[in-house]
């Protein structure tokens, strides 16, 4: 797939490693390389990319503060070494989240993310929506594949190297880790613990740190906390 792209970190070694991984792995445009905000900004006046990979931590402005004056058409993978800003990242255009020191490994699932995204937004741009549809996707529970619609997921708990996928009306055990399908999955799913991925459109209210979602009663883990609640007060009055 070709997409065009610009990294913006204010580290030479983690923009070099960026550089690298995008010239070995795909066949993306890397338009340019900013070593801060502002010349970030400089070169969006004037030139249109598909996705920044934009540190988090930069002095002057930061990376939250610069996704805030994007465009909606312009994507954003966050990279940072820090964990606890994920929730928060995805009150933006976000697609993914990667943690420093980036791997190969890591990389290549987040390659997959960005272009599964980017052809569902051309496939959904090409083609009418038929009556009922939705997004969906197949999961694999034993020797089953079952076709899954994603706006009927309530939550997905982690069990060690099992994910049980709820839904109003059944539950599917997959043998995947929780942290696996928390890197396919996009808003309005979000890691609100350890142990917990949530459909954020069906829940019903938050109350004593803890997220109602249809019967489940669900606590929100500390480091998720102040990122989940950042997405919540924004949609507050």
């Amino acid at each position: 797939m070709n997409l065009t792209c610009i990294i913006v970190d204010d580290e030479p070694n983690a923009v070099n490693l960026l550089e690298v991984l995008i010239k070995q792995t795909t066949q993306w445009g890397l338009s340019a390389k900013c070593y801060n905000a502002l010349e970030a900004l400089a070169f969006l006046k004037t030139n249109k990319v598909d996705l920044i990979f934009l540190d988090i931590n930069m002095p002057h402005l930061s990376g939250m503060e610069l996704a805030a004056l994007l465009p909606s058409q312009t994507k954003i993978v966050f990279t940072t070494a820090y964990s606890e800003y994920a929730a928060e990242s995805y009150s933006f255009q976000t697609v993914d989240y990667l943690l420093k020191p980036v791997t190969l490994k890591r990389f290549l699932a987040s390659v997959q993310k960005i272009e599964l995204w980017f052809s569902r937004q051309v496939a959904v741009t090409a083609a009418p929506a038929a009556p009922g549809g939705g997004e969906y996707f197949f999961v694999k529970s034993g020797k089953v594949v079952r076709k899954i619609l994603l706006e009927d997921i309530l939550y997905f708990e982690g069990e060690k190297e099992y994910v049980r996928l709820v839904t109003g009306h059944e539950q599917i055990l997959i043998y995947r880790r929780l942290k696996d399908i928390e890197d396919q999955l996009m808003p309005p799913f979000i890691r609100v613990h350890n142990s917990y991925i949530i459909n954020s459109k069906l829940l019903v209210k938050i109350e004593d740190n803890h997220i109602f979602i249809a019967d489940r009663r669900i606590a929100i883990g500390e480091k998720f906390k102040d990122g989940f609640m950042t997405l919540i007060n924004k949609r507050k009055f």
